[in-house]
């Protein structure tokens, strides 16, 4: 089974037509139609439900996907190691939270970048249950999430303590004194899902129960730019929202009758790199 056959069926996959398939290879679409009937014959069973105008996936295909995503990508981690070994002195694949990096993370890698310019790292923004899967399938060296994870092969430490901070833009001027639980429920309040279990429900919890939320994002950084010059409110760490508190674009609304609970964040490694993430995040 070849490697560029297992991203043929990717890409046939993802565009469902041998036409479109075989344009993003830039191969002939008899190379692609060749490909996939070879492949399936290897596997012994149909990976596309084929129709006149496009090809969907079987339940085989979809499992057989999922093995080959992680192939491919294992693939390209594993030949970009090796092929920076003769380059670099440190090879270090990162995953993070985004308000992980944003708060804490992203000025320890940029002293780290100009002090040891000749590290390679790899920088991968994403979920905490996405990143766990990714270091336990050998794509990432060490993560930092809102889960910790107890494996023997890898060290898991609690990293920092944040607290949630409840803002809006500068300009909006209500509730300078203070706001209280159900004064919340009257205003936009946009759903900032950036953290997980205990966090997360005790914010859901504050509403109605199956309360809409006008806009709902998992992203903290994404969700900024709909608070600023506009009177919507959300929960953000202390950490990300100080910035834009001290450039005075957003403003910290103080808590009346209620605390928020603290979020705890985790860092996740592998053993083999310990030297490396002490010299980096000073852990």
């Amino acid at each position: 089974m070849y490697i560029e056959t297992i991203r043929t069926f990717i890409v046939l996959a993802h565009t469902r037509n041998y036409t479109r398939a075989a344009s993003q290879l830039f191969v002939a679409q008899s190379t692609v139609t060749n490909r996939i009937n070879e492949l399936e014959k290897e596997l012994g069973f149909p990976l596309f439900n084929r129709t006149n105008r496009s090809v969907d996936l079987t339940p085989e295909g979809e499992q057989f996907m999922i093995y080959a995503e992680k192939v491919t990508e294992l693939t390209d981690t594993t030949l970009a190691e090796i092929s920076s070994s003769q380059k670099y002195d440190n090879y270090l694949r990162i995953g993070c939270a985004d308000s992980i990096y944003e708060g804490h993370l992203a000025p320890l890698i940029q002293k780290h970048r100009i002090t040891h310019p000749r590290d390679y790292l790899k920088i991968s923004i994403g979920l905490s249950e996405h990143l766990l899967e990714q270091i336990q399938n050998d794509m990432l060296d060490v993560v930092f999430t809102y889960l910790p994870l107890r494996r023997n092969s890898l060290h898991c430490k609690q990293y920092k303590q944040d607290t949630l901070v409840l803002v809006t833009d500068i300009k909006n001027e209500k509730y300078k004194k203070g706001i209280r639980v159900e004064q919340i429920l009257e205003e936009k309040y946009l759903m900032c899902n950036f953290a997980l279990q205990d966090v997360g429900q005790y914010i859901r919890k504050l509403f109605p129960k199956y309360h809409q939320f006008e806009l709902e994002i998992d992203d903290c950084m994404k969700i900024v730019p709909y608070l600023i010059h506009q009177d919507n409110y959300t929960f953000l760490p202390k950490d990300m929202a100080d910035p834009y508190i001290k450039e005075k674009r957003l403003r910290r609304i103080p808590l009346i009758d209620f605390n928020t609970p603290v979020i705890n964040s985790y860092i996740i490694y592998k053993k083999s790199m310990e030297k490396i993430c002490n010299e980096i995040f000073k852990i």
